[in-house]
């Protein structure tokens, strides 16, 4: 199912993220798309404090991957960088796949062929003004909403 969500601001697509979050179970692959700055990094903080973990998110660009610790483990990657698969399996990302936490991949286009096929696809796009984002959201089952 596709569900698109038009937000006004960082603090918006946080909220929207800590509704998703309320619905994870563990084991979830949530695959970004979008440019630089489109909020990426935000979303994956709401989603981690909606899972009552605290404000501590960071862009793992240089490490690769951050762990986040809350109700489930956030395993947050970061692919700008990954260009063939040696590159992907470098960063231990196949290592993940099959256990509880959720799974949380920024720039998931440089890995596509290698998403699983349950991959939740999360599309960010800039909106008419500098704060606003269409969200894009693929694949999710639950229901979700602005309110």
């Amino acid at each position: 199912m596709k569900q698109v969500f038009v937000t006004a601001s960082p603090a918006e697509t946080a909220a929207l993220a800590a509704k998703l979050a309320a619905q994870l179970q563990g084991g979830e692959v949530l695959a970004f798309t979008g440019g630089m700055g489109m909020g990426k990094t935000a979303f994956t903080a709401g989603l981690v404090e909606g899972l009552g973990g605290k404000n501590v998110v960071s862009s793992p660009t240089f490490a690769i991957v951050n762990e986040y610790r809350a109700r489930l483990t956030v395993e947050h990657f970061d692919m700008y960088r990954i260009t063939c698969w040696d590159d992907l399996y470098s960063t231990g990302f196949f290592d993940y796949l099959d256990t509880d936490c959720v799974l949380v991949i920024e720039w998931s286009e440089n890995m596509e062929a290698a998403l699983p096929e349950h991959a939740v696809q999360i599309d960010i796009a800039p909106g008419e003004t500098e704060t606003e984002r269409i969200i894009t959201i693929d694949g999710w089952e639950g229901e979700l909403s602005l309110c």
